[in-house]
């Protein structure tokens, strides 16, 4: 009887922990991943999670069992003080854990490889380009393929690969879209790349992982995930935009600040990212940088005029 009630406590006991874990497991969005990215991560988390248990699970039953069937009350349980050695526990101290470690690392190389950031995604579908600019604390988004720009929003097409160019006008930070994927680095003076792909529409949270500042904790921004025609209809609407990425506009935006409205601009100018990153290439050369700042325009209100005057030419 005593041994029943003690069998029931702790199946109830079990029972309820699996219940607590994967009741927080439901709240984890990088486990509900939108993307073939994010979908074979979470496949590498669940295998890494299944292959611990190996461990885990054995330690904490013989925990018990040892407990209850060695309790100083049970006179039935055999006692051996000279018991000093045994081939099969040996094997399994060493098979087991060999075992997990072949496992693991064919994991790693193979998916090493396959999961490569810079690797671009096979699609019959033409890649949407994306040019990521962190700032303190905000982040600007450049479509170089329209010539339109967003500030802590992100809106791109599904079954669509992303092919994302990363850069920092401030400190280090880590971009990272969870349920779409891996997460990568922004450094002044450097360019990163990423490529993601979201199977579904929805709205996805994007974050910065790496602390940069007093403004680190409101540094994020959404990701509108649009049917492709939905995702063209955004692109008319956002060319219609009054806003425009000038130079000036730019510094302005470049400031410290905090929770910066979501904008839309409908013009970018010319060479915007690479002149970002230029600032802080000094230890490349000097050359380079003059060079890349004579590419940049001076006169950026008359850029803006002929966009503009060539979008009315197209409407008409």
């Amino acid at each position: 009887m005593r041994k029943r009630s003690l069998y029931n406590l702790f199946k109830f006991g079990g029972l309820l922990s699996m219940v607590v874990f994967l009741s927080s497991c439901s709240n984890l969005i990088v486990l509900d991943s939108k993307g073939p990215i994010g979908q074979e991560e979470t496949f590498l988390i669940y295998m890494a999670f299944a292959l611990m248990l190996i461990v885990v699970i054995p330690v904490f039953v013989m925990a018990f069992w040892f407990a209850i069937k060695y309790r100083a009350s049970n006179k039935k349980a055999d006692y051996q003080p000279n018991w000093a050695h045994s081939t099969k526990i040996e094997w399994v101290i060493w098979m087991v854990p060999i075992a997990i470690i072949v496992a693991l690392s064919y994991l790693t190389w193979t998916r090493t490889y396959q999961l490569d950031p810079y690797k671009p995604i096979q699609s019959e579908v033409k890649p949407l380009h994306v040019e990521v600019v962190s700032m303190d604390w905000n982040w600007l988004f450049i479509y170089p393929d329209y010539n339109l720009a967003t500030v802590n929003e992100l809106v791109v097409p599904t079954k669509t690969p992303l092919s994302f160019k990363l850069t920092s006008a401030s400190v280090m930070t880590s971009f990272f879209i969870p349920q779409l994927g891996s997460q990568m680095y922004a450094m002044a003076g450097m360019r990163t790349r990423l490529n993601l792909l979201a199977d579904e529409p929805g709205t996805y949270e994007g974050h910065n992982l790496e602390f940069s500042g007093k403004g680190y904790n409101t540094m994020h921004f959404d990701v509108l995930a649009k049917n492709p025609e939905e995702f063209q209809e955004w692109v008319k609407q956002a060319q219609q935009s009054p806003d425009s990425l000038t130079m000036p506009n730019y510094m302005k935006l470049s400031e410290p600040s905090t929770n910066y409205p979501v904008t839309v601009y409908s013009f970018v100018v010319p060479g915007l990212f690479d002149h970002i990153m230029s600032k802080y290439m000094g230890w490349m050369g000097s050359h380079e940088n003059m060079k890349m700042d004579m590419h940049m325009p001076k006169d950026h209100s008359s850029d803006h005029k002929m966009h503009m005057n060539h979008k009315t030419m197209e409407d008409k």
